[in-house]
């Protein structure tokens, strides 16, 4: 009897501590969420200690996204897991007189397109630190999404395509330390407002083809490691690229930057090609390294262009190349006057000490 007392008391111990611990797991992982009913945007936060079984116990489909979005609202998530394909072509289509104010970039893209009506994302996207496990598409080949809210995607990874094809941001976009592991298109895409994808992880596939930033755009330390397609696109601003990896073939063909351009460092694996490209601005490749062929057949520089210790790996091409004549001397020791004066001091130096050892 006495030691079937035992083995009850201890198997209740057990069961009241294991009770305990499930409770603490529970306690520790910090979840807030508001209904979309009840709040202007659709929210789920999840803690830094959550486990991944609890982060698939709280998971958020891409149908709570998309009646999110049809219902006018928008989403904040942080540390989710988010489920399914969202497809935005679902989204109804919007009469374009009965939209709200837009900015001047997103109506005149409109008007010069004769659109009568557009999908519409009134509310802010604002998924950060997450995972997204479906494919996200616009589906569009003409026409736009206008996203009229802010777009934040800082630390989300994509596991499959991601596709914002003939979006229109109206707001700023950013994509900082995002990781896309498939396909990320921006075919046609518009940006109004600053845009950020510094320290981006781009995968198999990349393309901004035809896509248009009005300000400032930032590619600070990204990686593509996939072909990466910039063609035709227009650079209104400022553009950086400065420590940015390109892993396999890139083309900016065709492009414009009418602000300034910093590819400064920046690490080409494989071919570049920046056929008939146009540099309105300055153009900085100071310290760019090019492993594979580098081709600015037909491009023109039209202000400052700085290939001061780029490295050519393969002999680059500069057929029918047009440049302004300015070119950026580097600075500091390695300017050729600060070189030359050096040598000069020396050989100053040098005749008057064999002057003074034959007096000597």
């Amino acid at each position: 009897m006495r030691f079937s007392a035992v083995v009850v008391v201890w198997v209740i111990v057990v069961f009241a501590l294991s009770l305990s611990f499930a409770t603490l797991l529970l306690a520790e992982c910090e979840v807030e969420r508001r209904p979309l009913e009840a709040a202007p945007l659709l929210t789920r936060h999840l803690g830094k200690d959550c486990t991944a079984q609890q982060r698939d116990a709280q998971a958020v489909t891409a149908a709570e996204l998309l009646a999110a979005f049809k219902s006018g609202k928008g989403v904040d998530l942080s540390g989710v897991v988010i489920t399914g394909d969202l497809m935005l072509d679902e989204l109804p289509l919007v009469s374009v007189p009965t939209l709200d104010v837009l900015s001047p970039r997103v109506q005149d893209a409109i008007q010069k397109q004769h659109l009568r009506q557009v999908r519409v994302i009134s509310g802010p996207i604002l998924i950060r630190n997450s995972l997204v496990r479906g494919r996200v598409a616009t589906n569009l080949k003409e026409g736009y999404l206008v996203v009229k809210g802010p777009v934040i995607m800082t630390g989300t990874t994509f596991e499959r395509s991601m596709d914002l094809s003939h979006a229109a941001f109206v707001e700023s976009v950013d994509f900082s330390e995002a990781v896309l592991l498939r396909e990320g298109f921006f075919i046609g895409a518009l940006f109004s407002q600053t845009a950020r994808f510094e320290k981006t992880a781009f995968g198999v596939h990349s393309r901004f083809h035809k896509a248009v930033f009005g300000e400032a755009v930032t590619f600070l330390r990204a990686g593509f490691n996939g072909l990466a397609e910039f063609l035709e696109v227009t650079f209104e601003k400022e553009a950086s690229f400065s420590r940015t990896y390109f892993k396999l073939g890139t083309g900016f063909s065709g492009s414009r930057f009418l602000g300034g351009l910093d590819f400064s460092e920046a690490l080409f694996e494989r071919e570049a090609f920046f056929l008939f490209t146009v540099f309105e601005g300055d153009a900085y490749f100071r310290r760019t390294t090019f492993r594979s062929l580098a081709d600015f057949t037909d491009a023109e520089f039209k202000g400052v262009n700085d290939f001061a210790k780029v490295f050519f790996q393969v002999e680059p091409r500069f057929i029918r190349t047009k440049g302004s004549g300015a070119s950026q001397s580097p600075g500091g020791l390695h300017d050729p006057r600060f070189l030359y004066g050096i040598a000069a001091a020396l050989l100053i130096f040098t005749v008057c000490f064999v002057l003074f050892l034959r007096k000597g």
